[in-house]
C-alpha cells in the first residue's frame, strides 16, 4: 500500500504557530500574482489519486475548528481514518465524515490494504513521523510558504532512523510559493547521531 504525504510549511519548516494557528497560510505570498490554473497548487490533482486519509487527533481537531461546511469540505466521499487513544467520538460536525482509530498503525495499514485501499494520504506533523519510523511512507510533498514564524510546530517529530530523500521535483509558484516532491529511500539508513 502507497502512503503519501502533501503538507504546506513555513520556509523554516513549522506546520503551525506555537498556538496551532495555520491562518499564515492564507496570507502568505504574492497575493497579485496570476495563478492560472495553479490556485490550488496541485492539492485537487493529489486528492484525486487518493483513497483514503489518515491523520492524527491535532489535525481532526483543527478541521473541526474551521466549521467548513459541505461545499467547503475539501476532501469529498474519501473515508478518513483519525488515530487517538484518547478521543472516542468525532466532532459533532465530522461526525459522518471521520472515524476514529485506536489501534496499532500497522494493523490499520493491514486491514485498509486487505479492504483494497491502495493509496493513502497521511496527514499531521505526529502521524507523519511515526509512519516515517514505521517505513510506511513513500512520497512526501511539502509546499513551502514564503514565511519565517521562528517557532511553532516542526513538521518532522524525532526520527530514529536516517531516511534519504531522492529524486526531488521542485515547483516554484508565480506567488512565491515553493513545492518539493521527493520519493522516500530507506535503504540507506542508519541510526541518527551515528555512521550509517
Amino acid at each position: 500500500m502507497k502512503c503519501s504525504v502533501f503538507i504546506a510549511t513555513s520556509a523554516d519548516g513549522y506546520i503551525a504557530t506555537p498556538d496551532g494557528g495555520v491562518d499564515w497560510l492564507e496570507t502568505s505570498g504574492n497575493k497579485m500574482a496570476d495563478m492560472g490554473d495553479q490556485l490550488d497548487m496541485g492539492m485537487a490533482t493529489y486528492l484525486s489519486s487518493i483513497d483514503c486519509m489518515i491523520m492524527g487527533r491535532k489535525c481532526m481537531e483543527k478541521i473541526s475548528s474551521f466549521n467548513l461546511t459541505p461545499e467547503q469540505w475539501p476532501y469529498g466521499g474519501i473515508r478518513i481514518i483519525v488515530l487517538s487513544r484518547t478521543v472516542k467520538e468525532p466532532p459533532t460536525n465530522l461526525k459522518d465524515k471521520v472515524e476514529i482509530h485506536a489501534g496499532d498503525i500497522p494493523t490499520l495499514m493491514s486491514q485498509l490494504e486487505t479492504e483494497g485501499f491502495p493509496h493513502a494520504y497521511i496527514d499531521g506533523g505526529t502521524t507523519i513521523t511515526s509512519f516515517l519510523n514505521l517505513r510506511l511512507i513513500h512520497e512526501i510533498t511539502i509546499t513551502q510558504a514564503p514565511i519565517l514564524l521562528g517557532a511553532g510546530t516542526s513538521l518532522f517529530g524525532k526520527i530514529f532512523k536516517k531516511i534519504k530523500l531522492e529524486r526531488a521535483e521542485a515547483t516554484a509558484y508565480p506567488n512565491d510559493f515553493i513545492q518539493i516532491k521527493y520519493q522516500v529511500n530507506y535503504q540507506e539508513q542508519g541510526t541518527v547521531g551515528q555512521a550509517v
